[in-house]
């Protein structure tokens, strides 16, 4: 194969056509199509991703990647505690008692559910209480710490008492009445999930176990971090008791919303993807010119000795510098986008909607490869088509005529 005949002939096509404009503004237009396509594609990916991930951090923080259950009452004891803490001691555990409750300030009243924790233990599985309760020295028995919506709905304020009305009811004479206990207002979390800043409430184990009566050995469950849920939830049902214990993860918690958010970032995969094919027809229509424009040409070339596979090559190589380079660009320009919104508040999102103000990206290497791998499959794909058309021109009948 004459490579230097190849490549002057590539040089010399992809110059800027005088005499037929229309084929070379194709081009560009072509060029111009991959590299917005891809960089839409590159930009899009990471912002799916990015909101995957913030909010899989959020329900982490609240929901736990993994956490056992009572099937019945109390079977999540001590003796179940230490056994899990000593079979898995790369994992951390939080055990936990809780209670719907209604808090009340002056005249002002809310709704929620209180969790009772080891203050040590559920800082070291939760960063949004432990940012709080580090910051608090005297986190005594009888302390709460509330969602921010929580405190802003109350107006609550450092060291203020609020009354806590439990579920939990007390015969009183001949009347039922709801158990209540003073507490005190020590700090605020903000997670960034409206729901959780509006209805989690936080005190000692040791205070809701006198509220509520509960026995000193028995828990509501057991919050459990691991940084390999699905593979440890499979280890921990194997060391459960058969029956009365169950232990569910974070995606079978909230399954449905994020299986939503997968299949809609494949769906924009696909519609995204749809750019880059749109443009790469810009390529066939600018080679099939270049074809039909340069069928004196290339007959000679033929009538001189250049074999078939020669002159596929020269087109097939023009379509792929046309689209390779437009992805190379596309990525750049990707990349750069990227950068921008990281970096400048160009776009601000309503923290109370999305949980962040600011835009999350995130690019996967996987996504990354997926959007140049497929880039490059449509680019060949378009550019094979018009360089097979130019190896069947019949070379008598256009030197004859032309």
């Amino acid at each position: 194969m004459n490579t230097k005949l190849i490549n002057f002939i590539i040089r010399k096509y992809l110059k800027f056509d005088k005499k037929n404009p229309f084929i070379s503004i194709s081009a560009i237009l072509a060029f111009v199509g991959v590299s917005v396509g891809v960089m839409v594609l590159i930009v899009a990916m990471a912002i799916m991703n990015g909101t995957a991930k913030e909010f899989k951090d959020k329900l982490f923080t609240m929901n736990y990647p993994l956490s056992i259950y009572p099937q019945i009452d109390g079977t999540v004891n001590e003796g179940l505690l230490y056994k899990l803490e000593k079979k898995f001691p790369e994992l951390k555990f939080s055990p936990y008692l809780t209670s719907q409750v209604m808090i009340q300030s002056d005249e002002s009243m809310s709704g929620g559910v209180i969790f009772g924790v080891d203050k040590e233990k559920e800082a070291s599985i939760n960063k949004i209480y432990k940012q709080t309760a580090d910051k608090l020295d005297n986190l005594g028995k009888y302390h709460i710490i509330v969602g921010q919506g929580i405190k802003d709905s109350l107006y609550l304020y450092d060291e203020q008492k609020v009354t806590l009305y439990f579920t939990t009811i007390s015969p009183s004479g001949f009347s039922m009445m709801p158990k209540m206990k003073r507490f005190i207002y020590s700090g605020e979390f903000k997670s960034g999930l409206t729901a959780y800043d509006k209805a989690y409430m936080y005190t000692s184990i040791e205070a809701l176990r006198t509220i509520l009566k509960k026995s000193d050995k028995y828990y509501d469950g057991i919050h459990i971090y691991s940084d390999e849920p699905f593979k440890d939830i499979e280890r921990i049902k194997k060391e459960l008791p058969s029956f009365g214990v169950g232990v569910v993860g974070w995606w079978q918690q909230n399954g449905n919303f994020f299986a939503a958010m997968e299949m809609e970032k494949k769906a924009l995969f696909v519609v995204l993807m749809l750019i880059i094919l749109i443009a790469s027809l810009n390529i066939i229509s600018s080679l099939l010119m270049t074809v039909m424009s340069r069928r004196k040409e290339i007959a000679l070339l033929l009538s001189l000795g250049a074999s078939a596979k020669e002159v596929k090559h020269i087109f097939l190589r023009l379509g792929i510098i046309i689209g390779y380079t437009g992805i190379l660009l596309g990525i750049l320009l990707g990349f750069s986008g990227i950068y921008l919104l990281e970096n400048f508040d160009i776009i601000s999102l309503p923290a109370d909607v999305y949980g962040t103000s600011k835009l999350p990206l995130v690019l996967d290497v996987i996504d990354f490869i997926s959007i140049v791998i497929g880039s490059m499959v449509i680019v060949f794909l378009s550019s094979y088509y018009p360089a097979k058309k130019a190896t069947q021109i019949d070379v008598l009948d256009v030197l004859r005529n032309e």
